[in-house]
């Protein structure tokens, strides 16, 4: 781990980025939030770029892409709109790819009516505090709380490790403004990568991870030695994992740009 300020950029190093893809097929795995679409005050309205959809669609026909993101399923097929591509939702716990080809792990659906409570309880703790959004996907319950004010942030805090004190089999999440409760269970979006990975018949493939939140991480520490971890620089400075970085959200998609220049005509 090291600072994200000090993460060589991708585009500056893109001839060293080549070097280690030659000869090697590539797979790509991308969040959705902070680096397929900028962070938004409301989570609704962070819809796909025609420009970025143009580019997934192109990178899908030479690449297998996977979008890897903490969104319910549903929500985030319904953002990236693409057919060709493999989808992992609610932090990897759900995953759909082209012909309907589906996984959810068995131990997470167990935990199904433990999440339902949960989500109940942490409705009752986060009453009292304006500007906090409960989000209830499959497997995991967001709690918002960007509209918090600052000063009572940690009352939020407190709310959720309340109510997960009464559900051990539970843990808390972390991300940009919002915790999530999921099923504690060793699994988060870098199995679900390997898990993608073994499924596709590309343990050899090079894979190449692309996000910008703390949950990413996991898929950045499992690259290490055997792929590439590429970091969105966020508002928040802190440590990463990655080998690269990228600015924001346009630097992404050059970045995908030219890994279709890479695939040439080759398909």
């Amino acid at each position: 781990m090291r600072p994200m300020r000090e993460v060589p950029s991708a585009l500056a190093r893109w001839d060293e980025l080549l070097r280690r893809m030659e000869g090697q097929q590539v797979a790509v795995f991308l969040d959705y939030d902070g680096t397929l679409t900028p962070i938004v005050p409301n989570p609704d309205d962070a819809r796909l770029s025609d420009a970025m959809r143009a580019t997934l669609k192109a990178l899908a026909g030479r690449y297998p892409v996977a979008v890897v993101s903490g969104r319910d399923l549903p929500v985030l097929r319904g953002f990236v709109q693409l057919e060709g591509v493999y989808y992992a939702g609610s932090h990897g716990f759900d995953i759909l790819g082209p012909g309907g080809r589906a996984f959810q792990v068995e131990e997470a659906k167990a935990l199904l009516p433990e999440l339902d409570a949960a989500e109940r309880e942490l409705a009752v703790e986060l009453a009292g505090i304006p500007g906090t959004r409960l989000e209830r996907k499959r497997f995991s319950v967001a709690v918002h709380w960007r509209h918090v004010e600052e000063a009572r942030a940690p009352e939020v805090e407190r709310g959720v490790d309340a109510a997960l004190a009464r559900h051990p089999r539970l843990r808390k999440g972390g991300g940009k403004k919002v915790f999530e409760t999921q099923p504690d269970i060793d699994w988060h979006k870098g199995r679900a990568m390997e898990w993608l990975l073994r499924a596709l018949g590309l343990e050899r493939a090079l894979p190449v991870f692309v996000g910008d939140d703390l949950t990413d991480e996991h898929a950045f520490e499992l690259l290490k030695g055997r792929g590439l971890g590429v970091v969105v620089r966020g508002e928040v400075e802190r440590s990463t994992a990655a080998d690269y970085a990228l600015e924001d959200v346009e630097e992404v998609r050059r970045f995908l740009e030219q890994l279709l220049g890479r695939a040439g005509g080759t398909g």
